[in-house]
C-alpha cells in the first residue's frame, strides 16, 4: 500500500466533494492519504479527513469577472506564503515518506513532486479542455486561449492525466485519459422525482434574476440569494446540505450557474438545466455552452422573461434528450487510478 499526498483546490466546492470521493476510495483500499488544502476544500474535507492546511493560488474576480492575468500576478505575488507552504509540504514528504502525489487542480502539491522526484496524477476536469480535441464558443476565443495557459500553468507534466467530462472527446494529449464526471455516492443511490417546483441556485446574490424569476408563472426554491422566506413564487432558502439534495432530487428542473459539480450532478439524476454562467468564468461558460449543444439544456448571454419560459416550455424536449445520456458510476476511473498507483509505486519503498 502507498503512502500518497493528495493537493486539492479549495476554491468552490467541486474540488473537495470530488476529492472525497476519491480519498474514501482510497482509504478503503488500504492507502495512507494525507490531504493538503486551502479555503472551501479545508473547511469541507478536514470534517471527515486530517488536512493540512496550505496557501492557495486561486482565480480573481473583479465585479463578478475572472481575471487571468491578475490570476497570475496574485500568486506570483504570494511568494513568500508560496514559499512556507512548500516547506511545510516537503518537510511532509520526507516524514510521512510520500511514494504519490495526486492533485484536483492544486499547484504546490505537484510543485513538490517534482522537486522530489515523485509520480504525479491529475485528476479534474479542467484538462478535458486543454487534453482533448474540443469545441468551444468561437467568440470567447481570447477566454479559451487564457483559460489553457492558466491550467497548464497550474499542473504541469503530471506522469497521468484522469480528466472528467459529460460528453466523449478525442484525446490529443499523451497520458490522458478520459471518464465520466467522479459522483458523490448520495446521487448515485438517489432515486429523483419530478415536483412541481423549479431550483434555483447562485454562488453570490443576483438580485435581478430574482427580480426576472417572480415575472415567471412557477414555483421556484432558490439557494445563495442571502435571504429566506417565501416571496410571491419564490421560496428563498439559506444553505443546507440536506434541504439542497432534497430539492434537487425532487426538482422539475435546474436554473442555476454552470460549475461541474452540480452540472454534472442535475445531469445524472435528468434534470433539464437553464445555465446562467458566472461572467467570464470560462469553465462555465464552457459548460453551458455544451449542455446546450447536447440538448440538456439552454444557455442564453442575456436571459430574459420569454427566454426562461422558452426553457420552461421545452422541458419535454429536454428531458427526452436527457433519458439517453451516459450515467455511469465511478468505478472506471476508481480502477484505472488503482492500475496507475500501483505501477508508479511498484519500485518505491
Amino acid at each position: 500500500m502507498a503512502n500518497i499526498l493528495y493537493g486539492v483546490n479549495g476554491e468552490g466546492a467541486g474540488h473537495s466533494t470530488r476529492a472525497k470521493e476519491v480519498i474514501s476510495h482510497l482509504q478503503r483500499a488500504g492507502h495512507k492519504v494525507h490531504v493538503v488544502s486551502f479555503d472551501r476544500g479545508l473547511a469541507n474535507l478536514r470534517k471527515d479527513f486530517d488536512v493540512t492546511e496550505i496557501y492557495g493560488w486561486s482565480i480573481t474576480y473583479v465585479n463578478n469577472q475572472v481575471r487571468y492575468r491578475r490570476t497570475i500576478a496574485r500568486n506570483l505575488l504570494g511568494a513568500r506564503r508560496t514559499a512556507t507552504s512548500i516547506s511545510r509540504l516537503k518537510q511532509l514528504v520526507d516524514d510521512r515518506q510520500i511514494q504519490l502525489v495526486i492533485t484536483d487542480f492544486e499547484p504546490l502539491s505537484c510543485h513538490v513532486g517534482h522537486r522530489k522526484n515523485l509520480p504525479i496524477i491529475s485528476i479534474d476536469n479542467q484538462h478535458f479542455l486543454t487534453n482533448t480535441d474540443v469545441a468551444c464558443p468561437k467568440h470567447f476565443r481570447a477566454d479559451t486561449a487564457a483559460a489553457k495557459l492558466v491550467i497548464r500553468f497550474m499542473i504541469p507534466r503530471a506522469d497521468a492525466y484522469l480528466a472528467t467530462s459529460f460528453f466523449a472527446a478525442k484525446i490529443t494529449k499523451p497520458k490522458t485519459f478520459l471518464f465520466p464526471p467522479i459522483l458523490r455516492e448520495s446521487i448515485l443511490k438517489a432515486r429523483p422525482r419530478d415536483g412541481k417546483h423549479v431550483l434555483v441556485y447562485v454562488t453570490s446574490p443576483a438580485p435581478e434574476l430574482a427580480k426576472l424569476l417572480a415575472s415567471v408563472r412557477c414555483p421556484f426554491i432558490a439557494y445563495g440569494f442571502g435571504r429566506a422566506g417565501q416571496n410571491g413564487n419564490i421560496l428563498f432558502k439559506k444553505p443546507s446540505l440536506e434541504g439542497f439534495f432534497a430539492d434537487l432530487t425532487g426538482a422539475r428542473a435546474i436554473i442555476a450557474n454552470a460549475g461541474f459539480s452540480l452540472v454534472t450532478e442535475a445531469l445524472h439524476l435528468g434534470k433539464p438545466y437553464l445555465a446562467v454562467p458566472v461572467e467570464h468564468q470560462f469553465e462555465q461558460i464552457f459548460n453551458a455552452y455544451w449542455l446546450e449543444r447536447l440538448g440538456y439544456g439552454a444557455y442564453w448571454e442575456d436571459l430574459n422573461k420569454e427566454r426562461v419560459e422558452s426553457f420552461l416550455y421545452n422541458l419535454p424536449d429536454y428531458r427526452e434528450k436527457l433519458a439517453d445520456y451516459p450515467r455511469q458510476g465511478n468505478d472506471a476511473l476508481f480502477a484505472k487510478l488503482d492500475s496507475l498507483i500501483a505501477r508508479h509505486t511498484k519500485h518505491r519503498g
